[in-house]
């Protein structure tokens, strides 16, 4: 650290460089104590001697501590500014980190936003199913909506049945055949062909597999299946897919000679 008699031009004080930066004097000083940022310079009266590259130094360090970075970290993510190079690596790093941290906070802001709406659309307080909201708003499930519409026992059968992998598997390719099934229905395919008859199969299975085989399940699920008026574009595309099924369904069963929904009644 070179030593001054005096302050020469193109260097401050601690407290200059304080109100500069809008820092305390304290907090610079426990980031030099701390070895995160020390003055460039000492006057041999021994006042610490800051320089404006001293402040970007500075603002290098302020910034990563407004990500949430400890001072720990910050340490190994500070770069040195010899070149411009340097300079624009660090701009470059700060510049990324903001956009994680935004790209965090808005998908925070968006969970918060969708768990206000389900929370007044439930219309009773449930902490269990906001629990079973946010657990599946931070699996990026869009289906999470689903859960307001489910009793207790069967979003306990729902957990036991499905961890997060095989639960947003089990959603994928229920929504990938839902999708094929409003397809067929836009088409006019009719519901005795045998391309519908394989897909009302396939759509079978699921719910078997949902149900484990119990079906004293299905008069729940058809309860939660029945839209009067569609509130999103799920449920306006299931309102397609259960009038389509419906008679589907009853050709597939009539055929197969048992109707598990009339064992159930």
């Amino acid at each position: 650290m070179a030593k001054h008699r005096s302050i020469p031009p193109g260097f401050m004080t601690v407290g200059e460089a304080a109100e500069k930066t809008g820092v305390t004097v304290r907090t610079l000083q426990y980031y030099d104590r701390e070895g995160l940022l020390s003055p460039s310079a000492e006057s041999e009266g021994g006042r610490r001697l800051y320089t404006d590259k001293d402040l970007v130094m500075l603002h290098q360090i302020i910034s990563l501590k407004s990500l949430g970075f400890s001072l720990n970290d910050i340490k190994h993510r500070l770069i040195s500014l010899e070149t411009p190079a340097d300079v624009a690596k660090a701009l470059t790093e700060q510049a990324d980190s903001i956009r994680e941290k935004i790209e965090h906070l808005t998908a925070s802001l968006t969970a918060i936003e969708q768990l206000k709406e389900e929370v007044l659309q439930m219309q009773a307080v449930n902490f269990r199913k906001y629990a079973d909201i946010i657990v599946n708003l931070q699996m990026k499930n869009n289906s999470y909506y689903l859960i307001k519409r489910f009793d207790d026992d069967t979003l306990d059968h729902i957990r036991n049945r499905f961890d997060k992998e095989s639960g947003l598997n089990f959603m994928d390719r229920f929504n990938c055949l839902s999708d094929e099934i409003a397809e067929l229905q836009k088409a006019g395919v009719p519901p005795e062909s045998e391309k519908c008859q394989r897909i009302v199969k396939e759509y079978w299975g699921l719910i078997t597999e949902f149900t484990n085989g119990d079906m004293s399940m299905l008069p729940k699920l058809m309860e939660v299946g029945n839209i009067d008026t569609a509130a999103n574009a799920w449920e306006e595309r299931q309102k397609i897919v259960n009038d389509y099924l419906e008679p589907a369904l009853q050709i597939y069963f009539s055929g197969s000679g048992e109707n598990p929904f009339e064992e159930v009644e």
